[in-house]
């Protein structure tokens, strides 16, 4: 029972406890309907936000400014982008426009559909979109292939390859100096490599587009505006989903059934990748969930495994256990309920709360069994641990909720939401703690003797208070030399506040979007401005253009192709030049034995190209070697049918894609697909501009933000994703020195208007400067910089410390000085708080999420750091402190008012 000198709310906490003690059964019951409640609703209200967007105040400038961009354009909002890849241009082509084809005959399920490089407009206008060398390279090699053009368009058909190929044979065997307008080798090359695929059993088609252009385009020697690999670009906007876990699961995982369902597999050299918003969502949702699974379990476990090493009883592990998960449910749903969808920041509460629960049920249940030990019976042993740490674990509750909800005034929504769900959580752990922990540890009795091994705690403890009691001095003197190494090394700390850094590198969405900005197709690090009309967003382009950390700077007029008269001029050529041949009349398809006497006739002229010798003869034998993994040669029916749809499918679709644009006019602004010009011009005339960095931004904080600050001389009010990272880092940074300058005087006024000593006060902050400091400098050691998600250490790091110093505090001041406070449980409460604190938080390093992942890895760090600042820097200079007041001759520091003097 509390002395008689307790103060008037220790005595409260133990006539609460003495009433918990007596009705043990009632409140089991209460909490287990409680509890399975809460579980049920958080089992259908809980959802996770994952837009680091959202993560900031709406009514931030650049936020707003961003609000009104998607306003003028909500064909950005919410995209999916799916990605079609392959080796061979002309089954990308015809896989991209199948798929698009299917997912616009389902709008209800993939929204609006976004295809440019399908549409007429470009299939019809797309040579002049060409630089002006490449163009011209394109006509003078379509012009020497004219004659052989237009005999497969009279005759698509293997009889038509065949005779030309034999003519061409034929030509170079007897010393000819051309193969009559394409170069023989690389076609016989690639008649080769199809007729090895189909003796292998693999699936391939000849790329005519690849032939007919050859390097025109590809090797122009610029590169410009030419992916390495053949790709297609489709856009969708589908509807999502926002009262399930995953939004845009149906509609990601329908983009994949009708692609499999159109042939785009990789058996038929065909990938499909989805990225975009939506897709990168749908993955972080993905690598927060189950990257977060393993962790919180292992988390558990190992929480659970120090609960038994700490308290040496399965029961007081099970209670403590017990106690931490009726309060995860409890807190979860309160979050569900008061603050809904959760960020990927304040998901992390799950785990705090472990550690936070677990910590103030060592200090009680150890308080409990260390009365029990001292022989008091159950009755005497709750009501001495109610009031020897109850006040301590309210006080170490509200410095922490203070700490947590000192986050919440910051324009850094994922923070306040965190400190507003922490701040409950606090509640719920002190409440749990001291109701519901008491009256587990009634209907779960123990002894008073030890139930297991102790490992060495015991004795290591005695032996770090007789070091730290002879050598105080040395003790602080390596502390200061630690300082010194600590504040050398702190101002290279780094901030990365990219978000695409915080998403798993491995998910298909991100390495997708990562491929397609290596080849410049996706400009995700373009800032945009939204100009009131076209002219002025000319004049502003022009403007940025002159600016060095620019690049370029683009309007819709980007899409308007340059020098027209002169590329019209060439088409006219081309057109002149190819027309005929391509509308000759088509011949009576072969039959199988004109196809098989063709077959005979080239074998010859290939027999006799290879035994002349010379550039073309190695692929000459390499086609007759070929032919004979055939049946029969090559000349069997079934053989040739397959080879007919390998060699000559797809040329009469190339051929009409070629007499399309050879009608190419001229292309002004009204001429652009109308889904485009509202990509860019707004329905009441505003316009956008793209403005792309000069410097590669990505993973470089200091160029990227040279590069917004120069566009914001000329544009204050651009928005994009430099700009978002920037300023959202510059408002991080803000908000994180907020919340610690409030959690710091809150706390300290708290602590001197409750401890009423400036020492005590003094002795609490110590450690937790010590460990901030010291975190600090290990993310420069470690090389992690401070990111949107593990920029949150720090601030936690007062509330989650100051629940260790307080206690060995509060204690010191019960037992009269630092060796009899090494004497109590306390000590070894602390360090087994520590322990699972480390458990708890260390093992979201192994989350697969990288933001989750670095938030465990330096909170671990930051708790290690405390505890070995609380246990061994702070009974240093407590004992340090009391030897030189006692060699001056002061008397004996006076006991903590919050709590009762010891037994």
């Amino acid at each position: 029972m509390a002395t008689s000198d307790a103060p008037f709310s220790s005595s409260l906490l133990v006539v609460w406890t003495d009433l918990v003690r007596r009705r043990a059964k009632l409140v089991a019951v209460a909490t287990l309907v409680i509890t399975l409640a809460a579980a049920a609703y958080v089992a259908h209200a809980f959802a996770v936000n994952t837009n680091t967007a959202d993560m900031l105040a709406r009514d931030l400038p650049f936020q707003q400014a961003n609000r009104a961009l998607l306003q003028a354009f909500p064909q950005d909002k919410n995209t999916l982008v799916a990605v079609v890849e392959g080796d061979n241009p002309d089954l990308v082509e015809d896989g991209a426009d199948a798929l698009a084809a299917a997912l616009t005959a389902e709008p209800q399920r993939f929204g609006h559909v976004f295809y440019p490089q399908g549409d007429p407009f470009f299939r019809r206008q797309g040579l002049l979109y060409l630089e002006s060398r490449q163009l011209q390279r394109l006509t003078d090699r379509l012009a020497q292939a004219q004659p052989f053009l237009g005999a497969l368009a009279a005759d698509p058909s293997l009889r038509g390859l065949f005779g030309l190929v034999t003519l061409a044979a034929e030509h170079l065997a007897k010393g000819g100096a051309d193969s009559g307008g394409m170069a023989l080798a690389p076609l016989l090359d690639a008649i080769a490599a199809q007729i090895e695929a189909q003796a292998a059993g693999r699936f391939d088609r000849l790329s005519w587009t690849t032939l007919m252009s050859g390097d025109a385009i590809a090797a122009d020697g610029t590169g410009e505006g030419v992916s390495t690999t053949p790709r297609r670009l489709i856009v969708l906007q589908p509807p999502l989903d926002f009262h399930a876990l995953r939004p845009a699961r149906a509609a990601i995982e329908g983009v994949h059934a009708l692609a499999r369902e159109q042939g785009l597999t990789a058996e038929r050299g065909l990938s499909v990748r989805l990225t975009g918003e939506v897709a990168l969502a749908d993955d972080e949702l993905i690598s927060a969930r189950v990257g977060q699974a393993t962790p919180e379990l292992i988390s558990f476990t190992l929480v659970s495994i120090i609960a038994l090493l700490c308290f040496r009883s399965v029961r007081l592990s099970l209670a403590a256990l017990i106690t931490v998960v009726v309060g995860v449910v409890w807190t979860a749903a309160l979050a569900s309920a008061l603050v809904g969808a959760l960020n990927l920041i304040s998901l992390a509460f799950f785990v705090l709360f472990i550690g936070f629960a677990v910590d103030f049920g060592i200090h009680y249940a150890l308080r409990h069994k260390e009365g029990l030990d001292l022989g008091l019976d159950a009755k005497a042993a709750l009501a001495r641990a109610a009031a020897g740490v109850g006040i301590a674990l309210c006080l170490c509750a509200l410095c922490a909720a203070i700490g947590f909800f000192s986050f919440i005034p910051t324009s850094y929504v994922g923070l306040a939401e965190l400190g507003f769900i922490a701040g409950l959580g606090m509640a719920v752990a002190l409440f749990t703690n001291l109701t519901i922990l008491p009256a587990l540890l009634t209907l779960l009795p123990v002894r008073g003797t030890p139930a297991g091994p102790d490992l060495g705690v015991g004795a290591a403890k005695q032996a770090l208070s007789r070091w730290i009691g002879r050598r105080p001095l040395p003790v602080l003197a390596g502390t200061v030399g630690l300082v010194m190494a600590a504040v050398a090394v702190a101002p290279s700390v780094r901030f990365d506040f990219d978000p695409l850094n915080l998403k798993d590198a491995n998910s298909p969405s991100v390495q997708a979007l990562r491929a397609l900005m290596e080849d410049g197709t996706a400009g995700i690090y373009a800032i945009a401005v939204l100009e009131p009309s076209l002219a002025e967003a000319e004049a502003l382009a022009k403007r940025a253009r002159g600016l060095a950390e620019v690049a370029d700077a683009d309007t819709v007029n980007q899409f308007l192709p340059t020098d027209q008269d002169t590329k019209l001029a060439a088409v006219e050529t081309m057109a002149l030049i190819l027309e005929p041949a391509l509308a000759r009349a088509r011949v009576a398809p072969p039959t199988v034995e004109e196809t098989i006497a063709a077959l005979d006739r080239l074998k010859a002229a290939l027999q006799r190209l290879a035994a002349a010798g010379g550039t073309d003869a190695a692929a000459a034998a390499r086609v007759l070697s070929a032919f004979e993994r055939l049946p029969a040669g090559g000349a069997d029916a079934a053989a040739l049918k397959e080879l007919q749809e390998r060699l000559v499918a797809g040329l009469p679709a190339r051929l009409e894609a070629l007499r399309l644009s050879l009608t190419a006019g001229p292309v002004g602004l009204a001429d652009l697909p109308a889904d485009l010009r509202q990509r860019w011009l707004a329905e009441d005339g505003r316009a956008r501009v793209e403005i792309a960095p000069a410097e590669r931004v990505d993973g470089d904080t200091a160029a990227l933000g040279r590069f917004v600050r120069a566009v914001q001389t000329i544009a204050p009010l651009a928005v994009g994703g430099p700009v978002v990272i920037y300023e959202g880092g510059q408002e991080i940074l803000k908000a994180f020195l907020q919340a610690a300058a409030t959690a710091v005087v809150a706390i300290a006024l708290l602590l001197l208007i409750v401890l009423r000593n400036r020492r005590d006060v003094i002795f609490v902050f110590i450690p937790l400067a010590l460990a901030a400091l010291f975190t600090v400098a290990a993310s420069v050691v470690m090389n992690v910089p401070f990111n949107f998600a593990n920029v949150i250490v720090l601030p936690l790091l007062f509330g989650l410390g100051v629940t260790e110093s307080l206690n060995l505090v509060v204690r010191e001041r019960q037992e009269g000085g630092p060796a009899p406070m090494m004497a109590t449980c306390t000590p070894r409460a602390v360090l087994f708080s520590a322990l699972t604190m480390i458990a708890a938080f260390g093992t979201l390093a192994l989350s697969d999420h990288p933001g989750i992942a670095s938030m465990g890895l330096l909170l671990a760090v930051a708790i290690t750091l405390t505890l070995l600042c609380t246990v061994i820097v702070l009974p240093a200079l407590m004992t340090a402190m009391n030897q030189r007041a006692a060699a001056g001759g002061a008397g004996p520091a006076e006991p903590s008012p919050i709590t009762p003097a010891k037994r």
